[in-house]
C-alpha cells in the first residue's frame, strides 16, 4: 500500500511561486512513476506532469508554458513540483499520484494512489 501527502500549497499573488512536495511511503519508491494533477473549481482533473521511476523522463502539460518543474528525489521518497509565474488560472487543489510503473504517462487513470491534494490559491 502507498501512502502519499502533499504539502507547500496556499496563496500567493500572480506572478510568485510555490513548490509542493509530495512524500511517499510504502514500496520501492524509485520503482514508480510520479505525477501531479490539478482540479479547479467546476472542472475535471487535468494533468500537470510527471516524473518515470529514474527522474530521466518528464512530461508538461502544454498549458503550462514551462513555468512548471517536476523533480524528485529517490534517496528522501518525495516528488516535487516547482510553479513559476503563477496565474489565477493555476487556482486548484493539487494531487500527487503514484503508478506502480516506471514508466511516466499522462493519463490520470493510468495512476494507483492518490494523494488528499492540496490547495493553491493565486489571486490577481
Amino acid at each position: 500500500q502507498v501512502q502519499l501527502a502533499e504539502s507547500g500549497g496556499g496563496l500567493v499573488q500572480a506572478g510568485g511561486s510555490l513548490r509542493l512536495s509530495c512524500a511517499a511511503s510504502g514500496g520501492t519508491f524509485s520503482n514508480k512513476a510520479m505525477g501531479w494533477f490539478r482540479q479547479a473549481p467546476g472542472k475535471e482533473r487535468e494533468f500537470v506532469a510527471v516524473i518515470s521511476g529514474s527522474g530521466v523522463t518528464t512530461y508538461y502539460s502544454d498549458s503550462l508554458k514551462g513555468r512548471f518543474t517536476i523533480s524528485r528525489d529517490n534517496t528522501k521518497n518525495i516528488v516535487y513540483l516547482q510553479m513559476n509565474s503563477l496565474e489565477p488560472e493555476d487556482t486548484a487543489v493539487y494531487y500527487c499520484a503514484a503508478r506502480t510503473r516506471i514508466t511516466a504517462l499522462k493519463s490520470a487513470h493510468e495512476y494507483d494512489y492518490w494523494g488528499q491534494g492540496t490547495q493553491v490559491t493565486v489571486s490577481s
